[in-house]
């Protein structure tokens, strides 16, 4: 992962698994990127969530799934709800970035279909483990 164009054709596989329409095909993107309990956080949740917690009096809790098949669920359900019916797909909003050796940052859009124009989107602070696979993804929701 020492120069640009690797980091930007890992970054591109890394998208395309969240658009991936064959499950087989998915899921051999994810075990190919992740490292086997590899975690990804969700560090901000939805806001019914944070508002459910709030009243029972618990702080906001970060959501995680860790390892390769807790991992399919959650690129699976982001595919039903998001880009399966048709409507929206994922970009990379900029070129990634290493922010230090075998840590990166990827910026990236939820992007209507119809419009062309970004939805959504966030940013996603990657570390890699030395087989240059996911070890820890803290993403972050409509970071811009």
């Amino acid at each position: 992962m020492s120069n640009s164009l690797d980091v930007k054709q890992w970054s591109d596989r890394y998208v395309a698994q969240w658009n991936e329409p064959d499950p087989a095909m998915r899921s051999a993107l994810i075990r190919e990127l992740w490292a086997p309990d590899g975690i990804q956080v969700l560090v901000d949740p939805p806001e019914t969530i944070r508002d459910a917690a709030s009243e029972l009096a618990f702080p906001v809790p970060p959501l995680e799934v860790r390892g390769h098949d807790a991992l399919n669920a959650r690129v699976t359900r982001a595919y039903e709800m998001f880009v399966a019916p048709g409507e929206h797909v994922f970009e990379a909003a900029e070129e990634p970035f290493l922010l230090l050796p075998h840590v990166l940052g990827i910026r990236w859009s939820m992007v209507s279909i119809r419009t062309g124009e970004a939805v959504g989107g966030g940013l996603d602070i990657l570390a890699l483990d030395g087989d240059d696979r996911i070890r820890t993804d803290h993403q972050f929701i409509g970071v811009s």
